[in-house]
């Protein structure tokens, strides 16, 4: 018997002073930008450490950090599809991914089906969105960024 494995993984990124946010593998224009040193994709890099994590294999930041030039300014969608390899050819099979927003901004709801497709061909499994406000506290409260939480469900190849 193989037993799946769980991993979690929690992103957060400070607004900076550009527009054209990359959340949860979209662009929303004329939302601020998050910064980092990729794309600030809070959604897509919780996701990748929650798979990293299920599977053994470090985190965002040993994989795809600041130690790595190649992986400045990259989508999150890229580094996404970059960990779902990684995490296949350690030999496991994706069962999904379930990824909360913490954010004021912007609203989701209209385009929730929309992220959910770009994240899941980008691992190639079901991805699930959802998203909540912090009903005023915390820096994701007072407008000052964006957090989000992830959860991968993996399972060993037999």
């Amino acid at each position: 018997m193989t037993t799946p494995r769980t991993g979690i993984g929690v992103d957060v990124h400070a607004y900076g002073d550009t527009f054209s946010l990359a959340l949860a593998g979209l662009t929303w224009d004329h939302e601020r930008a998050l910064s980092g040193h990729s794309d600030g994709d809070v959604a897509a890099h919780a996701a990748c450490d929650a798979l990293l994590s299920a599977a053994g294999l470090g985190d965002v930041g040993s994989n795809f950090g600041v130690d790595r030039p190649d992986w400045e300014g990259a989508a999150g969608t890229a580094i996404l599809r970059e960990t779902a390899r990684l995490v296949t050819s350690a030999g496991f099979v994706i069962g999904n991914v379930a990824i909360q927003i913490i954010a004021n901004r912007p609203r989701l709801g209209a385009r929730r089906a929309e992220a959910e497709k770009v994240l899941a061909e980008a691992i190639g499994a079901p991805v699930s969105v959802s998203a909540t406000t912090s009903d005023g506290l915390g820096l994701t409260g007072r407008g000052e960024g964006v957090a989000a939480v992830a959860t991968a469900l993996i399972t060993p190849v037999a």
